[in-house]
């Protein structure tokens, strides 16, 4: 079946098409569609609803979409549904013009700001994974319609490296080089692709819907 995948990032692609294999999964830009959502939710849900909502629209086919983020447990969170936009402590929000820096830049600063919070006693409570425990979460939508819509959420936990300096690997994308997985010993961009889509947010949510995919359509 074919099913359109409302994103831009054709890393996100590649992790889906491994993980919905007996499926053909398209994005926008592989068919020449604009699709620019205006993601202003408050969590990774309503994200996730806006864009399959605004695929489905251009294109009344199945659209799966999902939202997802690192989220850190000494910043409260952050930069969660932000963390495509995040720009350091400045602008945890992303930069006023919109314009996003790259990935280097937002990693270097993500531990700059984590080691400020545990410097001032923000890591005093119990986390999972230690001070530097972080999780991604993922929210994922698979949409056939406005009274059709069926919602998977999933995290993988872990924690940030102690330095910039351990930051290691090339698979993944994102902050994957941060994200130290304790099971694995390894950073979430060490792993195989293989090993990541077992353990992963996104693997975990996308084994969920398409065992609703199966049993739907």
């Amino acid at each position: 079946m074919k099913i359109y995948l409302a994103t831009g990032n054709k890393n996100k692609k590649r992790e889906m098409a491994q993980i919905l294999s007996g499926h053909t999964v398209v994005i926008p830009s592989d068919e020449g569609i604009d699709f620019n959502p205006v993601e202003d939710g408050v969590s990774f849900y309503e994200n996730s609803l806006i864009k399959a909502r605004l695929l489905y629209k251009l294109v009344h086919a199945p659209v799966i979409a999902d939202d997802s983020g690192i989220c850190v447990a000494a910043l409260g969170g952050a930069p969660g549904i932000y963390s495509a936009r995040y720009a350091g402590p400045p602008f945890p929000h992303g930069k006023p013009d919109g314009s996003k820096i790259p990935q280097n830049e937002q990693n270097r600063l993500l531990v700059a700001q984590l080691d400020e919070a545990l410097a001032k006693g923000a890591g005093t409570a119990s986390f999972p994974n230690g001070p530097r425990s972080a999780h991604y979460t993922c929210a994922m939508v698979l949409y056939l319609g406005e009274d059709r819509l069926y919602v998977a959420e999933e995290t993988m936990e872990g924690s940030i490296v102690p330095t910039l300096a351990d930051a290691a690997g090339t698979g993944g994308f994102g902050y994957d080089p941060l994200f130290f997985l304790p099971q694995y010993g390894k950073t979430a961009a060490q792993l195989t692709a293989d090993e990541k889509n077992a353990i992963s947010h996104r693997g975990k949510a996308a084994r969920v819907i398409q065992q609703i995919i199966g049993g739907l359509l």
